[in-house]
């Protein structure tokens, strides 16, 4: 980023927000954290859209080289300082995420969580290598409390995430939504857990 150039309104709302935040740490998706398993032993993985990059630095913990990018240079620069301070294999960058971010990139494993862009579901799966997994989880429309965005626009509809990416093979899938009690289970957001085919 040029020192001269405007702030984009975007990073200027996330650099706010990660600024009055207090924790330090975040954790992990869950979706990512409870299928941990399905995780290669080594390669390269994404954390697009990573914030404070809790994804990021379990990738890194699980023996993963791992990239992360987020458009907030104050979450990219405490992330950094995490990495640093615990000697992490993390590569944090400053990254306003479009469908060109993806072009040169192969990955085993990306994971997204809380960020929803529907334009980009075709760079994501370009750049997963074959074999490569999907992690996602972000709210969905259905969600039962105030967390998160309340714009439809970054809200998931219902199945949305299995049109998005319908030619990854389906790992695992849940969207609890509404049904059955209420205060038990998942909820307000979707997980998805997808593989790109070793013949694509």
């Amino acid at each position: 980023m040029k020192e001269n150039s405007p702030v984009h309104p975007i990073r200027q709302k996330w650099n706010l927000i990660y600024r009055q935040m207090q924790k330090q740490f975040s954790e992990p998706a869950t979706v990512l954290k409870d299928h941990n398993f399905l995780l290669p032993d080594s390669g390269e993985a994404l954390d697009l859209a990573c914030g404070l990059g809790a994804n990021a630095c379990y990738l890194a913990e699980q023996g993963l080289q791992t990239t992360a990018w987020d458009i907030s240079d104050v979450a990219i620069s405490r992330l950094q300082w995490i990495a640093q301070r615990k000697a992490m294999s993390i590569k944090a960058e400053v990254n306003e995420i479009t469908s060109k971010s993806f072009q040169g990139y192969n990955f085993d494993v990306i994971i997204i969580a809380r960020f929803l862009d529907r334009t980009l579901s075709d760079g994501i799966m370009s750049a997963l290598k074959p074999g490569g997994l999907l992690f996602y989880q972000t709210f969905n429309q259905e969600k039962l409390t105030e967390d998160g965005p309340n714009n439809p626009e970054f809200l998931l509809a219902e199945n949305e995430l299995l049109t998005l990416f319908a030619p990854l093979r389906l790992v695992f899938y849940q969207e609890n939504g509404k049904i059955g009690k209420l205060s038990a289970g998942f909820r307000n957001e979707t997980q998805f857990i997808g593989q790109k085919r070793v013949s694509d």
